[in-house]
């Protein structure tokens, strides 16, 4: 019987196949497929999974012809019927690697447990610094000197799973929290595709809290 980790890892696909999960704009769903389409990111994105009907990531998805599908947990009876539609989908696609792009929802457990080591998340601080939402507003009301954006491997902790990359943001005097936002959302858009393509290469490894990168 094949299990669900040896479906991930094997595909017979030419380009790394990906899931990625959105909720909104999808501006670093753009940002991969920005890469994809230049060659500096060798993956294919299998389908796109919304948690909203009207996020504008579906409309991306339409102009760049990727697959998408919408799965909004207001039309499930409980959080695992959501759930197990979204990893029907996910199965289903072929897809090695689910990408988490601005996904709005708190993944359960088991559902990490499930695609364990295989879930990416991008966050907009220098983790484990400013966690949970608002983390730009955070770290000015803090009065840190300095920000950034992470991307890890998601756990069952909100946002404390194993670091794979990170940039750092200087803070200016002046900044608020939408300058702020901008300028990390641009290295966002340089980091999420550069982290996808090492894992694509089989250059990342988990050894306890750490990413090794070869």
């Amino acid at each position: 019987m094949v299990n669900r980790r040896d479906r991930l890892m094997n595909s017979s696909a030419h380009k790394f196949p990906i899931a990625v999960l959105v909720s909104g704009n999808g501006s670093n769903l753009q940002a991969i497929i920005g890469a994809i389409e230049s060659g500096r990111l060798d993956a294919e994105i299998r389908v796109a999974i919304s948690s909203s009907s009207s996020a504008y990531a579906l409309e991306r998805c339409k102009k760049h012809g990727i697959n998408s599908a919408v799965h909004d947990q207001k039309a499930y009876a409980s959080k695992e019927e959501f759930e197990t539609a979204i990893v029907q989908t996910i199965i289903e696609s072929g897809a090695k690697l689910i990408c988490l792009a601005g996904f709005m929802k708190v993944l359960s457990d088991a559902f990490v447990n499930k695609f364990s080591g295989f879930i990416m998340n991008i966050h907009p601080s220098l983790l484990p610094s400013f966690k949970g939402l608002h983390a730009q507003r955070q770290a000015l009301e803090y009065g840190a000197k300095v920000s950034g954006c992470t991307i890890h491997f998601v756990n069952e902790n909100l946002d404390g799973g194993p670091i794979i990359l990170q940039v750092p943001v200087p803070i200016l005097p002046d900044d608020t929290e939408e300058t702020l936002s901008s300028r990390i959302l641009r290295e966002e858009h340089k980091l999420y595709p550069a982290a996808i393509q090492l894992f694509a290469r089989g250059k990342l490894k988990i050894e306890g809290r750490k990413v090794l990168i070869s």
